[in-house]
Parts: C-alpha cells; structure tokens; sequence
C-alpha cells in the first residue's frame, strides 16, 4: 500500500481562499482505499469553523527548535470523509482570523509548518511513501527533507512532489530573515539553491529539493519554463524540465451538476438543455433587473477581479461588446479599479449590463445555467475552474489560450464541426472583440451549430476522478 501525506495551507471544507484547498481537501478522498493510504496535514487556524474545531481530538504535543528558539507542537486529528486529517496546533502562529497575514510574519509561520509537519511523522507512526507538498507554504518541506532530516533513519527513502498552484507567489524576502526562521545553514541561500535575485525563496527550495514538480496544467508547465510566466525561476524550471509534470485540476461533478442543481430555475442535462436552459436565462434576467428576452446573447464573468484576468481587455473593449442582441453578466470582487469600472458600465448601460460586486455561490451557478457564454481572457492562468465548470452547463467558454485555459477549451472549427468554445491567442483588444463577435455571430446564424457545441461541452470529462488517475500514475 502506498502512503501520501499531502502538506498544504489550505484544505476544504476547513479553510480555503482559492483552488488549492479544493485539490487538497479532493483529491484525497478519490484514491482507492484497499491501494492508498493518504493522509492530510494542515495547520489549525483559529479561523476553521467551530463546527469542525469541536470534533477535533487532541493527541500530544512536543516542542521543537525553530530559528534560534523553541516552539510548542500541538497534534489534534479528525476524520473527515474516510480521510486522516492532522492539524498543527500553535496559537502564536495560527491565531489570526484570516489564514494569511503579512508577507514576512507568513513566512516565519510557514518555516515553522513545513518543519512541524515532517517532525509530526514519527509521532503520530506515519512513514510516507511520499510527501506532497502544494505551494510556497509547503516549500520548505523538501529541503528540510534532504538536508536537517537526512541523517535521521525514521525519514530515509521519503520521496517529495512539489506542486505549484501559481508560481507568482514563492514566499520570498530577505535571506537573513528566512535563514533566521527557518534555522538552515548558510550554503542553502545561494543562486543554485534558495536565493532568488539577493532574497530568498521558500518555493524555489521546493522546486530545487523536491523528487518531482507537477502544477495544475500541461501548458502552464511549458509557460513557466519561459521568461515571460517564469517569475525568475524559469532557468530552473527548465533545467528541472525531465521532473515537471502538469495535470489539470477538476471540479466536483455532483456540486456542479445542472441536472440536480438546486439553484437552477429549471434543472437540465445533456438530452434537454435546448428547450430547458432558456428557461434559466430568463429567470436570470428577471433575478437581475436585465431587460427578459430569450433570444438575447447573455455573456457573464464570474471571478476575483483583479489585473491577472484580462480585465483591461474588458475594459478597452466594453462599449463595443455593449451592441445590440448582447447583455453582459458581471459577479465578483477584487481591485477598486475593476469594480468601479464595471459599476460605471452598467450605469452607462443599465439594459446591458448587471455587475454584482460580490460573491454569491447560487449566483454562480445561475449564471453557469442561465449564460450562452462565459468570458475568461486571462493574461495568465495556471488551471482555471471557471471554464470547466462552464463546459459541465453548456455555457460555452470564450478564453484566452493560456494554461489550463489553452488545455481544456477546444476552439470552435466551423468546417470540421469540432469545438467547446472560442478562444484567441494574444493579449489584444481588438482579438478579444473579434472573438466574442465570432461567438455571438455563431449563436444567432448556426443555431444548429451552437447547440451541437453546447452539446459536445457538456460531455467533457473534467471531474477529478480523471485527475486523480494521472496522479495515481505518477505516485507509482
């Protein structure tokens, strides 16, 4: 049976602020029991809701040298879904009410995690196969691995899996400090290891001490070998190249489903979506103060709103997008800049455009059942999950060819009749125009056409359990 403690910051249901904490607190659960015994290490944050924190057993605690001081080691545990979760408990670190606070008290508090949850091992009789560990707060895990810990039997014959959700975010500030939180040796901050342009990097030593590096898709693993998306690691990834792996996250199927979708107007599957989707489109417009009219062309963005999204190309583009046949669906928060932008637009154009400067889990899944069409025009984008949730309810993605967006939407080709979606390749205005006028141009003169795309969207296989096969594979 193979063993995998995956090592991360974030996990659902317990806490998440984005896409990790979905892998982390899925995937887990899919493996076959009789095969895998995966086991979860998180720390144990204030935050996580009461309703878990009270069913969480205490083990022990220990106390264990970190920089030039001691700290106090608390292990609690509870099952969750058939899986082994242990958190780290140590209220100087995890007593704040949010997971993350400033960069540089974060990195003291992530050195102490990544040596906490190796030092948890031998405690708790857990020998790993393998540790798992995802993004900069985990990063540190590796090297202790191959160097403080080397020359203890208990953890010989560990192997390590970095993963790399967003690489923009590496855990990087002066070397002094992090030698000081993380009480490593001076030859570990230098070019081939943990310094990155005179800081240091608690990513990069992942990246440098791991077995193997996977991130979240196949062509955000090639991106990031580049200058442009490499954030200054793109020499080292590429030299790395032979152990980087990309495999794309999935989304739960039963929490995504339109079939069963609860807060759908009209539920709707595979075989009926042409007469019942229309029926969520016109409740949605009704929901939203929008002008109702089924034969409308009813695009939405549902995102954090910030510059990563390509939403100075929205911008450029808005009032041409804003034509007849087009309403134009906004929901979610972020910069100042972008929300106001979008309030001044549905203000200009109040029979086009609903901004909903919030987040609304049953929104999202009206407008995924309600919309012909769901912009996502990144600049970057290592997964990206709003896209697969768009194919599962047939409103058809129109992306930017970046990452996992480039993976998993399959552009529309009139002549072969093949295609999910409609996408463009650069960085442009005009091509994101071009894009949504091809789209809209499909809509109303190919009717057949659409609903044959829609059709081919919804059958697309993006649920984890074709995740957690590749993963399967590269454990083994």
């Amino acid at each position: 049976m193979k063993k995998i403690a995956y090592i991360a910051s974030e996990c659902v249901p317990f806490i998440k602020t984005g896409g990790l904490a979905d892998v982390v607190g899925t995937l887990p659960k899919i493996f076959s029991k009789k095969e895998y015994d995966v086991r979860i290490i998180i720390p144990n944050y204030m935050c996580i809701p009461s309703k878990y924190r009270d069913k969480m057993r205490f083990i022990t605690n220990f106390h264990m040298d970190i920089g030039d001081h001691s700290q106090y080691v608390g292990i609690k545990y509870m099952e969750y879904e058939g899986v082994p979760v242990y958190f780290i408990d140590n209220e100087y670190y995890f007593s704040g009410i949010t997971p993350y606070g400033d960069i540089k008290w974060d990195i003291e508090k992530f050195c102490y995690f990544s040596k906490a949850a190796l030092s948890i091992l031998p405690v708790i009789g857990f020998h790993p196969d393998i540790v798992h560990c995802h993004d900069w707060q985990a990063g540190m895990v590796p090297v202790y691995l191959k160097t403080l810990f080397a020359g203890n039997p208990f953890f010989s014959g560990i192997k390590s899996i970095m993963t790399i959700h967003n690489l923009q975010f590496q855990g990087r500030w002066d070397i002094e400090h992090v030698r000081y939180c993380s009480g490593l040796p001076d030859y570990l901050f230098t070019a081939d290891k943990l310094e990155i342009h005179r800081d240091a990097s608690m990513l990069k030593g992942g990246l440098v001490y791991a077995d193997i590096i996977t991130t979240v898709s196949n062509t955000y693993a090639y991106e990031i070998q580049t200058p442009y998306y490499g954030e200054g690691l793109d020499g080292l990834l590429q030299a790395r190249h032979g152990s980087l792996v990309g495999i794309v996250n999935g989304i739960d199927y039963d929490t995504y489903n339109p079939e069963r979708d609860k807060h759908l107007a009209k539920p709707y599957n595979i075989k009926n979506f042409r007469k019942n989707k229309v029926l969520n489109k016109t409740a949605l417009q009704k929901e939203l103060g929008l002008p109702v009219d089924k034969n409308q062309f009813v695009m939405g963005i549902i995102s954090r709103l910030t510059n990563q999204k390509g939403l100075d190309l929205v911008d450029a583009a808005m009032n041409d997008i804003c034509q007849d046949g087009v309403q134009f669906i906004v929901l979610g928060t972020g910069d100042q800049r972008y929300e106001e932008m979008f309030r001044y637009y549905q203000n200009f154009h109040p029979a086009k455009v609903s901004a909903n400067i919030y987040f609304s889990d049953a929104l999202s899944h009206k407008i995924y059942g309600g919309c012909d069409a769901i912009l996502v025009p990144s600049r970057f984008e290592p997964c990206g999950l709003t896209q697969l949730m768009a194919l599962r309810y047939g409103a058809l993605p129109i992306v930017r060819e970046t990452g996992g967006l480039k993976d998993t939407v399959i552009p529309y080709n009139e002549y072969e009749q093949t295609g999910t979606g409609f996408s463009f390749a650069n960085y442009a205005p005009n091509e994101l125009l071009q894009t949504i006028n091809y789209a809209k141009e499909v809509y109303y003169n190919q009717k057949k056409n659409w609903e044959a795309m829609q059709e081919r969207a919804m059958s697309m296989d993006y649920s984890w359990m074709s995740s957690a096969k590749k993963y399967e594979e590269l454990y083994r």
